[in-house]
């Protein structure tokens, strides 16, 4: 470097100078969704919380596909066709407002859109992702059953052949969406393997009650799917997707935008934490002026910005078509811990502020605990990490 150039002043708000690393596309995409969340979340999210619901639902859903939110990194059928860096952005803007927010989004695009758009057939891909990118027809996905999580192999969902027809029995547990969808993907096991359906949510012996007595993600559409003798017809299966490979790789999609989401939440809580330093006075002085409060703020803002570059580093692998589902592992594990670890500390700089609604510290960290264990555990990915370093298979 010249010495005659010199750096530009420090950004509190961006230590590593990390907006540098985006195009104006990315920062428009990233402005679009910050603002929505700044108008039409955050002033209502604490209510939502503190009562346990999402009103609204479905105008949210169509606002979301207005600005292009939903399935944004799928390309045609009305899909934006975003980067994965701008679907990143945006995840990180969302969960910035809330987790159910972005939890809404996720599986509406990169669970159960991306498994039509990956798997389904033409007709499929036509008569769903349109109507799910604009919003009109929310949509969920059914892998994780009351007794089967981490462990899809042993799903008890099962669907039969019946002449032309399918038929499908079982449950699926903690479904995003379940109660508000038009459509669910559903897994279930066949004489063929695993294999994935596009069921729309009117068919008889299909319901979907919501899962009440949450303490985390409260402001989300949490249910459980039934399904007692639903008969579809053949076209129902997704043609493309036999086995866990698909479900997983649907999965590893979600995960990625758990990756910046998980920071968006972290950096809520930061910058809360650090409004609250500059005025809050103790002794005499804004707590901000104390050294162990400082260094709190200090590794806060470490392990924020360095979450916030792992995410952007496997965004630009995604766009270059090089993400792998370990390096997914890597930062959903990495992301979402360290997420944690900075809102319990933004806590304690709140002191008893922390708990209150008033500020969202204590609502991120109650999100962030199913965060944490949905879409793979903290051991899940450890194991995924632990085999791809020794070649050694440890799940079992």
């Amino acid at each position: 470097m010249s010495a005659s150039v010199k750096p530009p002043p420090f950004d509190p708000a961006d230590p590593l100078g990390l907006d540098d690393l985006l195009e104006p596309e990315d920062l428009a995409v990233r402005d679009t969704v910050r603002t929505w969340a700044a108008d039409r979340v955050l002033p209502y999210v604490a209510d939502w919380y503190e009562k346990g619901e999402l009103p609204g639902i479905r105008e949210l859903a169509r606002e979301l596909g207005g600005i292009g939110a939903l399935g944004m990194s799928l390309d045609g059928y009305g899909c934006a066709g975003a980067s994965a860096v701008q679907y990143g952005l945006a995840c990180l803007e969302l969960e910035a407002a809330d987790s159910g927010i972005r939890s809404l989004v996720s599986v509406q695009g990169s669970l159960a859109m991306y498994a039509v758009h990956r798997f389904g057939s033409e007709e499929q891909k036509r008569r769903w992702l349109p109507r799910m990118a604009s919003g009109e027809v929310i949509g969920c996905f059914g892998l994780t059953e009351p007794d089967v999580g981490s462990d899809p192999a042993s799903m008890r969902t099962h669907a039969r052949k019946d002449g032309a027809d399918w038929v499908l029995n079982g449950r699926k547990m903690w479904i995003t969406n379940g109660s508000v969808a038009g459509v669910a993907v559903v897994w279930a096991r066949t004489d063929d393997g695993i294999r994935g359906f596009v069921v729309p949510t009117d068919s008889a012996g299909f319901s979907a009650p919501e899962i009440k007595h949450k303490w985390s993600l409260r402001a989300s559409v949490t249910s459980e799917l039934v399904l007692d003798d639903v008969r579809l017809p053949a076209d129902a299966v997704l043609p493309g997707a036999t086995g866990l490979k698909g479900p997983l790789s649907c999965l590893s999609h979600a995960r990625y935008g758990i990756v910046w989401g998980a920071m968006g939440a972290a950096r809520s809580c930061f910058e809360a934490a650090v409004d609250y330093a500059r005025t809050r006075e103790q002794f005499g002085r804004p707590l901000g002026g104390f050294q162990l409060t400082q260094a709190k703020l200090a590794d806060m803002a470490v392990e924020l910005h360095k979450g916030i570059l792992l995410a952007h580093h496997l965004g630009r692998r995604m766009d270059a078509g090089r993400l792998r589902p370990e390096q997914v592992s890597f930062g959903k594990l990495n992301n979402v811990r360290e997420a944690i670890d900075i809102c319990r500390t933004a806590r304690t700089v709140l002191g008893a502020n922390g708990i209150s609604l008033e500020y969202p510290v204590m609502r991120h960290a109650t999100n962030l605990e199913s965060v944490l264990t949905y879409e793979g555990t903290v051991e899940m990915h450890q194991l995924v990490l632990g085999k791809a370093l020794t070649g050694l298979d440890a799940f079992r």
